[in-house]
């Protein structure tokens, strides 16, 4: 078993290599790696699957809205909403709670391209996982959530 602690090389041992926060990033890295592999297979980011994602769990979503619940910044959102219009994958129309704001939701074809993906994020995932056992993977999950929650109460 590889020492969590030990450096990804050779070289010498650093307290950056060390440190909890230098883990998780490279833990991190890696998996927005790997899914983001698997997204350009059909020409999408990770910002454009995050707000798929978003959209076919909470639609009808405003705008503003859906960036606060993707965490994308407003400015950055615009673009991704109009690649995801472009392509056919949601519409934007009025919102019925407030005829003032736009309402994103998903397209059939976008609700059939996440169901396409869905196959290739969980095998990337996998991949991310693969050298944990199931028991190890629940755990993983568990701890990183508490630490994430500790941080958001």
């Amino acid at each position: 078993m590889v020492d969590p602690a030990a450096p990804a090389t050779d070289a010498p041992f650093t307290r950056l290599q060390t440190l909890p926060s230098w883990f998780l990033g490279r833990a991190g890295a890696l998996g927005h790696r790997l899914v983001a592999d698997a997204l350009a297979e059909e020409e999408l980011k990770l910002g454009h699957h995050a707000v798929l994602c978003a959209v076919a769990e909470f639609e009808p979503l405003a705008q503003a809205e859906l960036s606060r619940t993707v965490r994308i910044d407003p400015k950055d959102m615009v673009g991704i909403i109009n690649d995801l219009q472009a392509r056919g994958l949601i519409v934007r129309g009025k919102d019925p709670r407030d005829a003032r704001k736009n309402a994103i939701t998903l397209a059939p074809e976008g609700a059939e391209l996440l169901a396409r993906l869905r196959s290739r994020t969980d095998a990337a995932n996998e991949e991310l996982l693969a050298p944990l056992d199931p028991a190890e993977r629940q755990m993983l999950l568990a701890l990183v959530a508490r630490v994430i929650d500790g941080r958001t109460g």
